[in-house]
């Protein structure tokens, strides 16, 4: 999963920044949503064992459950929004900076697990949190510049779309453990159903922001076998997740990170002239060891805990 995330950052970064006709991102986010589609549709229909089997699934879960639709549409919609932030960021940041902003995410998803899962963190977790902050301050303060290739950036739109993609993660990535974890349905099912909200969603985000351009010069227009590739990452990173969230949780999936910040910093002084300054090391340096010490346990966060009487200070703090 790491080398996954941190290959998938590089080669998007590449697509947006060097190759000379962009293609357009809100039909790229439509086409992976399609393609984990086909992708759950296919690993459900191993699990299931029969076509016939299949299709029942399909129609009692999904056709048969307009509500279950319905609730899985929420992290559709969320999720559909910080993709097209990501690209929006990437499109504005060097991929070292916007690979360590949006760690971001750990905090605002360890937010997210105490507020809607009723779960505490230690004084060690928090610590780590306010440490991951401070690395990413260092990041943002002076960021690594790239020499080789100069490309028109806005760093302000950059980290505001990053702020926006970190709520998104934090919020729907807690929402989807929750649903996942409250019943027996299984994950390519739930994964079926989100998927379908998805296309919904990002087709309407195409109409909405580049419709009429989209008409114009074609859904595919601007697609290399390196778009390709970005959107096989991504559809690949998307099942990952969803695995990782099920059987782990959310929290969990910090761990890849320190390695995909190393090895997308790496790719980047290779490909893109990219020149590390101390003060992004020592930030992501920081950011390393807040991961780190933000995933040693201290007790069993797999499984959501039933509501208890303790007060909203008590449950965020556990000594």
């Amino acid at each position: 999963m790491t080398l996954v995330a941190a290959t998938y950052t590089v080669a998007l970064r590449y697509t947006r920044t060097v190759e000379t006709e962009l293609y357009f991102s809100t039909t790229a986010v439509c086409i992976t949503e399609v393609i984990k589609l086909f992708l759950s549709v296919g690993i459900l229909a191993k699990e299931t064992g029969s076509l016939a089997r299949l299709i029942t699934s399909l129609k009692e879960n999904v056709l048969g459950s307009p509500k279950e639709l319905l609730k899985l549409s929420v992290p559709s919609l969320v999720y559909a929004l910080q993709n097209n932030m990501a690209f929006v960021a990437l499109s504005n940041l060097d991929a070292a900076v916007y690979q360590v902003t949006y760690q971001l995410k750990i905090p605002c998803t360890a937010l997210c697990t105490v507020l809607m899962l009723s779960r505490s963190l230690s004084k060690l977790q928090w610590f780590s949190v306010f440490m991951l902050c401070g690395g990413v301050t260092l990041v943002q303060w002076k960021p690594a510049q790239a020499t080789k290739v100069q490309v028109e950036q806005n760093p302000w739109l950059g980290f505001g779309a990053i702020a926006v993609a970190v709520l998104c993660s934090g919020f729907a990535g807690v929402y989807f453990e929750k649903v996942l974890k409250s019943s027996d349905t299984s994950l390519w099912v739930r994964n079926i159903q989100m998927y379908l909200s998805g296309i919904v969603v990002t087709l309407f985000g195409v109409y909405m922001s580049e419709g009429a351009q989209v008409l114009e010069k074609g859904f595919f227009y601007g697609y290399t076998y390196y778009v390709w590739f970005v959107i096989f990452l991504a559809s690949v990173g998307g099942l990952y997740t969803s695995i990782v969230v099920k059987y782990t949780d959310n929290i969990m999936k910090g761990f890849s990170a320190a390695a995909a910040i190393v090895l997308s910093t790496i790719a980047s002084v290779i490909l893109f002239g990219l020149q590390i300054t101390v003060t992004f090391s020592l930030g992501a340096f920081l950011v390393c060891i807040s991961i780190y010490l933000y995933g040693l346990p201290r007790q069993d966060t797999t499984k959501i805990q039933p509501s208890e009487t303790k007060s909203s200070k008590e449950r965020l703090v556990s000594v």
